[in-house]
């Protein structure tokens, strides 16, 4: 069945819009940058650009578009993530090996595929499966807009020259007023309600049944973050669990990410490049490990993923503010930036990353979109700063291991009513 030519239209508009708004991600880059791959869970910018855009040509034009020819065969390999039903791939870790295809190249092949996209929805012949793999591209894509946005910081950071990503003006932060709020014991329903777009992870929607809690309503500052450091509280080992305190040790870390101490003062690596530490931004780039010993510091707890959403949920939509669509505006993006919206960080929750009950991994390919990583991973909620928009809903499950932390983490905290 071909789908409604409004829904055609509405489908090709944000398409557009998606691919352009990766483009005007990287505008502040040099060539130089775009290769770089510091470290293995960090991807060189240009293989975003291309495997967002393979996504596109083979789970859509080499299924759909009548004898197509694939614009190079070799990408098929340097660009597929880790679908293995689709072929073989290259490995993570090796991805900044490549200076070719170039980032010119990779231009060419984003233009020859948006191309071939515009035409296959303009003629019309768009089936209901094609439209959902391309408004499943379309949100995988604004995926890895927030990965470009880590990943970019990354790499910045370890240049020994000063490099900032924007030189835009920045304004200070607000102290932060602490408050809590309450939820009674009861069943509540958790996981992705309506007709939207969602991913196979947030379904289906289900009961659970929570004891009273409360969640604090601000996230924690760096200002808090740094008592907890000047407590001597990475040398105690009381506050860790014990792989945190074998990974505290093995790396001798002794503060987040992008923190430095430098002639008697604290600073912080932003994508506005190195600044004092503004005790009242929200704390970022955070393991997990440091989130759970932090909340045991202060004799609280993380919250669960499922308390976080009925939180989530409770709150207005505070991520309606148009401002927050503006992505070429580097200043709105500031990972750190403090203002009236929130959340700005996504959330770590104590919650290992595992199915719902009945759950059912999306059909075909996609198969292998996120049921494969449920093991050894904790969930995050709430978004950040660099979430788009209109990607973003209060059921999404964010998913990392527990020491990693490049992405825009934070914590929120949260406690037992009894």
């Amino acid at each position: 069945m071909t789908i409604l030519n409004n829904h055609i239209q509405q489908l090709l508009t944000r398409y557009l819009a998606v691919r352009q708004t990766t483009v005007d991600i990287c505008k502040p880059l040099q060539n130089e940058d775009f290769v770089v791959q510091p470290v293995a869970e960090v991807s060189p910018p240009k293989w975003h650009l291309a495997h967002t855009t393979w996504f596109f040509e083979e789970f859509i034009l080499c299924k759909f578009q009548k004898n197509y020819v694939r614009f190079n065969p070799q990408y098929s390999k340097l660009f597929n993530s880790y679908y293995k039903s689709v072929g073989i791939h290259t490995a993570q870790p090796n991805r900044g090996n490549l200076s070719r295809p170039t980032v010119n190249e990779i231009d060419e092949y984003r233009a020859n595929i948006d191309a071939q996209i515009i035409k296959l929805i303009s003629d019309h012949t768009l089936c209901d499966e094609a439209a959902f793999l391309l408004e499943t591209g379309i949100h995988h894509e604004q995926q890895h807009q927030e990965l470009l946005f880590m990943d970019i910081k990354y790499i910045l950071s370890c240049n020994e020259l000063e490099t900032c990503y924007s030189t835009a003006e920045l304004s200070h932060a607000h102290t932060p007023q602490s408050s809590w709020k309450t939820f009674g014991e009861g069943l509540y329903a958790i996981g992705h309600d309506g007709e939207n777009f969602s991913y196979d992870n947030e379904q289906p929607r289900h009961k659970n049944y929570q004891y009273a809690f409360s969640v604090c309503e601000s996230v924690v500052t760096n200002g808090e973050f740094l008592a907890f450091l000047q407590d001597n509280a990475y040398y105690k080992a009381q506050y860790w669990l014990s792989d945190g305190w074998n990974w505290v040790n093995q790396y001798q870390i002794k503060c987040p990410l992008y923190w430095s101490y430098v002639d008697g003062k604290w600073y912080e690596y932003t994508l506005y490049g190195l600044l004092p530490l503004d005790l009242n931004n929200p704390l970022v780039h955070i393991s997990y490990f440091e989130a759970d010993a932090f909340a045991n510091w202060k004799n609280l707890r993380l919250p669960t993923e499922s308390e976080l959403e009925i939180y989530l949920s409770s709150t207005q939509n505070m991520r309606s503010d148009p401002k927050l669509n503006t992505i070429s505006s580097p200043k709105i993006y500031h990972p750190n930036a403090a203002n009236a919206l929130s959340p700005q960080v996504w959330c770590w929750t104590r919650s290992q990353y595992s199915p719902y009950p009945q759950y059912k991994a999306f059909d075909g390919a996609l198969n292998e979109y996120n049921g494969k990583f449920m093991c050894n991973q904790f969930v995050l909620r709430g978004g950040c700063i660099v979430t788009p928009d209109n990607h973003y809903r209060h059921s999404y499950r964010n998913f990392y291991q527990a020491q990693q932390r490049w992405m825009f983490s934070g914590i929120r905290l949260a406690k037992d009513i009894i």
